[in-house]
């Protein structure tokens, strides 16, 4: 329980930026059964846990790092990994570990925080490949539920559900399952294979799967509501908020949400809006957080001129991930701080030609310790720009299935919920951003968990 005094911490090794950039790949490779056996062993295995506790899912993150770290027992830490989360393998990729779990280790002041997310995604791809699977129930228990949407609150409301012996249909409107993480979240961060995977074993578990089904058009939401013992609302939140100036929605400008969406489609080899195109073009991306990340660095490999990163306040108060940070700067991604858009520069075609941006300075901080932002009288610049990207965070969308049926929500569009993520129409349960507003994937799937906890709870099973 001492060994963190003799093994540094260690991160997974990443493809060089000059070969990374030409695909869209995962950047970083697995950790060796060495490896993930030293790491692991450095954890010091807190009586209170502050890794646990930070992580939405409360996962039994000391108890599979002990596992893998003393006895090197792959196939109880596989178990263990997955009976909290619905997808360690996706959770170890996509979680901002800095600001949850490794945040709040207790080797992070000084020693190093234990590499949890590298070991989580190695405990998972390691036990796959050696022929493990997450189980579920093999007795069905006659009990139905419908579940809408197929993001990481759907797959995670479905899992459990699934593991209960419930029959679980999801429906999906795009081609493919797996929401803002087949959809939103580039390939260098999570490989589209792994997410269908995932669903395929939910697949073999007995969910039905009805993609390229819209509810409202293709089926009737009251149809549902009458064919199943419940439905769960796992509809994200795909409205983009808007920066509200001049011009915003010039020939050139892209809604983050759009542009990640449509560049997965062109990986796809679906069908895709030809005329968003980044290739020698100077891309501006405005916003701080892992979706401009992922918008800047999607740029890069789209063989953009110049990619260049607008954010209202300093690099310290920059909302995304560390990692995701650093893996733009060392791929050639331009960060200019301080700076608000005030205007987009159009020609007399109406195509972007440019931004005019006002200088920032941070202000006092207020009650919950963040500093508002001042504009600078004076501070004016021009960035030349031909694609603006606005990545400012999104807002649910509402669609009018739910006031048509009785479903309550706030001035935000969000879904009304009780404390057990019931909504105001009777049977219908929802969670994750449709009901929060945009947020991390983990928390999703937390909400996704706590539903089916609930439903399962409704339904006496």
């Amino acid at each position: 329980m001492q060994n963190f005094l003799t093994i540094e911490r260690s991160e997974p090794q990443k493809r060089s930026q000059f070969e990374r950039v030409k695909d869209f790949k995962e950047i970083y490779e697995l950790l060796s059964k060495d490896d993930i056996k030293e790491q692991a062993s450095r954890c010091i295995q807190c009586g209170d846990p502050f890794c646990h506790n930070k992580c939405p899912l409360h996962n039994l993150i000391p108890f599979w790092l002990k596992a893998v770290g003393g006895k090197h027992d792959m196939e109880l830490a596989f178990a263990l990994s997955n009976e909290t989360n619905p997808f360690p393998e996706i959770t170890g990729r996509v979680c901002p570990q800095d600001r949850l779990c490794e945040g709040d280790c207790s080797l992070n002041d000084g020693h190093g925080a234990i590499t949890i997310g590298a070991i989580e995604i190695s405990i998972s791809e390691n036990g796959i490949r050696n022929g493990l699977k997450p189980k579920f129930a093999q007795k069905k228990v006659g009990k139905s539920v419908a579940v809408i949407g197929s993001g990481p609150a759907s797959i995670s409301a479905a899992t459990y559900l699934l593991r209960a012996g419930v029959d679980v249909t999801m429906y999906e409107k795009q081609n493919r399952a797996g929401g803002l993480l087949t959809y939103g979240i580039p390939g260098f961060k999570i490989e589209k294979d792994v997410i269908a995977r995932r669903i395929e074993w939910m697949k073999e578990a007995g969910m039905q799967l009805k993609v390229n089904t819209k509810i409202g058009k293709d089926i009737s939401f009251s149809e549902l509501v009458n064919s199943h013992n419940a439905v769960f609302l796992g509809i994200g939140a795909e409205q983009p908020n808007r920066a509200g100036i001049a011009n915003e929605n010039a020939k050139g400008t892209i809604m983050a949400i759009d542009f990640l969406r449509n560049i997965q489609k062109k990986q796809f080899k679906e069908d895709y809006d030809t005329s968003i195109d980044t290739a020698n073009k100077n891309v501006v991306v405005i916003g701080g957080g892992d979706t401009a990340m992922d918008c800047l660095r999607t740029s890069v490999r789209e063989g953009a001129k110049s990619v260049t990163c607008l954010y209202r306040r300093d690099r310290f108060n920059m909302p995304g991930s560390k990692k995701e940070f650093k893996n733009a700067l060392d791929e050639g991604v331009i960060f200019v701080y301080n700076v608000v858009p005030k205007d987009i520069i159009v020609n007399s075609e109406g195509n972007v030609i440019g931004i005019n941006m006002q200088k920032t300075i941070m202000s006092s901080k207020n009650s919950d310790g963040r500093q508002s932002v001042e504009v600078v009288k004076g501070g004016d610049f021009k960035v030349d720009a031909d694609i603006v990207i606005f990545a400012l965070g999104f807002s649910p969308s509402s669609p009018t299935f739910l006031s048509e049926n009785g479903i309550e929500v706030n001035s935000r569009g969000a879904i009304v919920i009780d404390a057990k993520h019931r909504t105001s129409k009777f049977g219908v349960y929802a969670g994750g951003d449709c009901t929060r507003g945009a947020a991390l994937v983990v928390n999703a799937a937390a909400d996704g968990k706590a539903a089916a906890s609930q439903i399962l709870l409704d339904l006496s099973l």
